[in-house]
């Protein structure tokens, strides 16, 4: 009964999070007519970290649920087999299926939004960015499950802030996802899902980032924490 939970929440939560990004642009650009500019940009700024902020509470009333397939990867290869079989064949597909879903209903009813991110450098120099940019979230992300396990608010704020931060250095270059889910959402619109430049650039680099984070916290963290156990040992 968790799992199916878990999957039906991952579902709606990916349809959710491909429409925040999109209501969120229209609220700025059209409905308040702030275009482009500065304060435009810094009211959107604002608008995505409460949106993150709403989704991390979702995460948590959902009891696990998430939107992007890189959190759970990241979990389910730290958990048992079972849960990384569970991971790969029901919940990563089940927040792709939503976020495809969801951007089929945002094209329905705003046919005029656009097309979504896109690869605006070579394959290579995309890959690295999106890898990089993966990274450094992924292990900003198991440094704060660490260090404050407890502080939802001074953790999700962190998150938030990192988040958009590294979106917004990405964002000229590949769109800043770091969430393959969302990016396949308005690939499968385009028709450009299963072409080599999103396969490598928005699965295969953070899939590989993801995992490298995980194998070099484990490998540096775990030391330290031996270190300073002995070190306390010896001193009583």
């Amino acid at each position: 009964m968790a799992g199916i939970r878990l999957i039906v929440s991952d579902f709606i939560l990916s349809f959710m999070w491909v429409w925040q990004s999109v209501l969120i642009k229209i609220f700025v650009y059209k409905v308040l007519g702030l275009g482009h500019a500065p304060s435009g940009e810094v009211f959107k700024c604002g608008l995505s970290i409460i949106s993150m902020f709403l989704f991390a509470f979702l995460g948590k009333v959902t009891k696990g649920g998430a939107y992007n397939p890189l959190t759970v990867l990241a979990s389910g290869i730290s958990g048992d087999f079972s849960n990384f079989l569970f991971t790969v064949g029901a919940r990563i597909p089940a927040q792709v299926i939503g976020s495809i879903t969801g951007v089929r209903f945002i094209l329905d009813t705003f046919p005029q939004i656009g097309r979504g991110p896109s690869l605006n450098v070579g394959i290579r120099h995309g890959a690295l960015t999106e890898g990089l940019l993966t990274f450094a979230i992924v292990t900003i992300s198991l440094g704060l499950a660490r260090k404050i396990p407890g502080s939802f608010y001074m953790k999700t704020w962190i998150s938030s802030v990192s988040k958009l931060a590294l979106h917004i250095l990405g964002s000229d270059m590949t769109g800043g996802c770091m969430n393959p889910a969302s990016v396949i959402g308005w690939a499968y619109a385009r028709g450009d899902h299963i072409t080599k430049e999103h396969i490598l650039v928005y699965w295969l680099a953070p899939i590989q980032a993801t995992v490298i984070a995980l194998w070099l916290f484990k490998l540096v963290v775990r030391p330290l924490a031996e270190e300073k156990k002995d070190s306390k040992s010896k001193s009583e």
